[in-house]
């Protein structure tokens, strides 16, 4: 067994495990029914209130693990809402801090009357007329009144997650950006990425040994911070034992795009990134005065798979990296033409225990197709840094790059706010949805604080120091 974060992620993974499994074994989906039985065996519940009731949450990890309602493939971010039932709705609410002191800031700021004081002179919030604004909570001087959100609504800071009548969360796929950012903060795994595993699997089989067609998996760079058990070189070989033909690094398609973002920018003078699916979707669907400016480049991902699919059109290209939001850009009409599936680390861990494949043991393989620029695309500022040496590399020094490295979402509308006012002193965003950038993805097989500088020391292994070196590879 993996050492997982928790023991809902350590459920979500047994759950991948066992459908890959009975999918490669040709068994499903008739033998998708047993599945909850064989991971939840015996009459003695160890998670919920009785055996049933995990095992029918186990149907519906399930389904989703098999795809999902494949008619609206589009919500990779889904609840399940059986699963949704034992977290507090939350609010504010007024704590045993509160002295009943004679200011009543709470009471004078309360634009609603929600406010009111019991004999003891002690605050009370009217839920019927609070509206959730905090304006109390910030006057307090004795901080005494808190607001408790869900740990969903809590990680979700484009306010996507509401609750229902039933006190179930619920998704606003209107805004929701599928980064993911709720699935792994749920106690409860009640929220979880669709997966796509079995469509992946189907591949590999199909390719009949890579006889019919090539299986290539294109792996983001933040693989560099996962796996640490094994060697980098020792998951290549793993990915080979699994029926991939080759294994290429989404890195190279970052050269590619850091050369031609770099001459993007320097001729129109400003520029959004176009790497990180979720900060475009978040752009797109928040702030549509600045959308003109997001990069027409497609995402490294997109861009070295559209040369794959040149290269050889028969070929079937999966992605695998720490991104959630990755599953529902490969949908995209114009990304879908070149990625086949997108997959996390999470998932491919699942895919190489239901083969039994203990990558420990295999030797290692060779990754070694990107520059040191395009490798650092997985931290926060490394596609700035990347942007500024592909001016320098094409000789755009008159350009004077400002760029504004955007770690996780709320730094994003801070700065894309400041652009709409014409108040951000940069000419370039680079915008990250997850903390730390790509390595503080949803997706990932462990979710601590990531070191960057390990992405750095990736980075400087790689055997191309320059931009323009790596992309010579493919002309």
């Amino acid at each position: 067994m993996r050492k997982f974060d928790t023991k809902v992620q350590h459920l979500k993974y047994k759950v991948l495990r066992e459908v890959a499994r009975e999918a490669w074994a040709d068994r499903l989906p008739g033998s998708a029914i047993d599945i909850p039985k064989t991971i939840a065996p015996g009459k003695v519940p160890t998670m919920r209130c009785c055996v049933y009731k995990e095992r029918a949450i186990l149907a519906e990890r399930v389904k989703l693990a098999m795809g999902g309602d494949r008619s609206n493939p589009g919500e990779v971010i889904q609840v399940i809402d059986i699963a949704c039932d034992e977290c507090p709705t939350g609010g504010y609410e007024v704590t045993n801090a509160c002295r009943g002191c004679l200011a009543h800031r709470c009471e004078d700021v309360c634009k609603f009357g929600a406010l009111t004081f019991d004999e003891n002179y002690v605050a009370h919030i009217d839920k019927s007329k609070c509206k959730e604004c905090g304006a109390c909570a910030r006057v307090c001087p004795y901080s005494a009144i808190v607001g408790r959100k869900r740990p969903c609504q809590n990680a979700c800071k484009i306010k996507a997650i509401t609750m229902n009548e039933d006190k179930a969360a619920t998704i606003n796929s209107k805004a929701c950006i599928s980064c993911g950012a709720c699935v792994y903060q749920c106690p409860f795994g009640a929220i979880t990425d669709v997966s796509f595993i079995t469509d992946v699997i189907e591949m590999i089989k199909g390719s009949d040994s890579n006889r019919r067609y090539r299986m290539y998996a294109v792996v983001a760079p933040s693989i560099s911070s996962q796996f640490t058990y094994a060697h980098l070189g020792q998951v290549v070989t793993g990915l080979k034992v699994l029926g991939f033909h080759s294994v290429v690094e989404a890195a190279l398609g970052a050269d590619m795009v850091a050369e031609a973002e770099s001459r993007e920018l320097a001729e129109k003078g400003f520029l959004t990134s176009s790497c990180c699916p979720a900060f475009v979707d978040y752009i797109q669907k928040n702030f549509p005065d600045v959308a003109p400016f997001v990069s027409h480049n497609l995402s490294p991902m997109a861009t070295i798979s559209r040369y794959i699919k040149e290269k050889e059109p028969e070929a079937k290209v999966v992605f695998i990296g720490p991104c959630t939001a990755k599953k529902k850009e490969v949908q995209k009409e114009e990304v879908k033409p070149f990625v086949d599936a997108a997959m996390t680390f999470e998932e491919l861990q699942a895919l190489f225990d239901s083969r039994d494949i203990d990558i420990t043991t295999l030797e290692e393989g060779v990754l070694d197709n990107a520059s040191y620029f395009g490798r650092i695309f997985a931290r926060c500022g490394g596609l700035s840094d990347a942007v500024a040496e592909g001016l320098k590399e094409q000789g755009l020094t008159d350009f004077e790059l400002k760029p504004c490295a955007c770690d996780g979402i709320e730094a994003c509308k801070v700065a894309l706010i400041k652009k709409s006012r014409n108040m951000l002193d940069a000419n370039f965003i680079e915008g990250m949805a997850c903390i730390g950038g790509c390595i503080g993805g949803a997706g990932c097989l462990t979710h601590g604080e990531k070191n960057k500088a390990e992405v750095d020391k990736y980075g400087k292994q790689a055997l191309e120091k320059t931009i323009a070196d790596a992309v010579s590879q493919l002309k």
